[in-house]
């Protein structure tokens, strides 16, 4: 039988009995008909750390959960990577941040560039980016991963280039005429990588990553689609600087 692992966004101690959130309750008791008694996998998100727990209670509103026994976890990378991506229409943003999530990103940061062709108004914004969150814990619920990657609000480039400040991590831009290769980076630590949107970095977006010390970095002699360049670039710097 298949671990199930379920994502509770608040702290978690043994001992405790714990409400799961509203659709895992629905989907532990409607699609998996689980019954009191049984086992799963809780994590909160924040440490490499995942408990045992048994269902305590299932019913119509709600599940509940005994926390059991904690289990520190070792799948966490050793290269915490930044991933800066230009938002990408529809369902291409939620490949990307489930995707990144599954190789281990540590941080995804939605870009608005000059030539993003996503609109998010206030109330969008705020709606996406809880839902990307939800398609991040999910990723890492299947994934195995207790630790969630941070996914911040969507910022326009230029503000978010302001907000840096000097030092910090490699900070790399993927782009077609870029001058370094994966394999030429010498990476340990920590990166940023920053990918355009449909379209890529226009010139201004260029001028603005250039002056912020980022390094033009090329994966291949292909162009690639945005939703598989930050893809590509994070599975690359994972095999030869990370855990893969």
């Amino acid at each position: 039988m298949r671990t199930i692992r379920i994502h509770v966004d608040q702290p978690l101690a043994p001992g405790q009995e714990i409400t799961l959130p509203s659709q895992a309750g629905e989907h532990v008791a409607r699609v998996l008909r689980m019954q009191a008694g049984d086992p799963v996998v809780l994590f909160a998100g924040d440490t490499a750390e995942e408990f045992d727990a048994t269902l305590h209670s299932v019913g119509k509103r709600e599940v509940v959960a005994l926390v059991g026994e904690c289990r520190a976890l070792a799948n966490e990378s050793p290269l915490s990577l930044t991933l800066a991506q230009g938002v990408a229409r529809g369902e291409k943003m939620d490949l990307i941040v489930q995707k990144a999530s599954e190789l281990g990103i540590t941080r995804i940061v939605p870009l608005i560039t000059e030539r993003s062709e996503v609109k998010l108004d206030a109330a969008r914004a705020e709606k996406r980016l809880l839902h990307w969150r939800a398609v991040a814990a999910s990723a890492c619920e299947q994934s195995g991963r207790a630790v969630v990657p941070v996914i911040e609000p969507a910022v326009a480039l230029n503000a978010w280039l302001g907000s840096l400040g000097d030092g910090g991590p490699m900070r790399l831009a993927l782009l077609p005429e870029g001058d370094k290769r994966p394999s030429e980076l010498g990476l340990t630590g920590s990166a940023i990588i920053a990918i355009g949107p449909e379209g890529g970095f226009g010139e201004r977006d260029r001028t603005a990553l250039a002056q912020a010390a980022f390094t033009g970095l090329k994966l291949g002699p292909r162009i690639l689609r945005t939703e598989t360049a930050g893809l590509a670039a994070i599975a690359m710097l994972q095999a030869l600087f990370g855990d893969v």
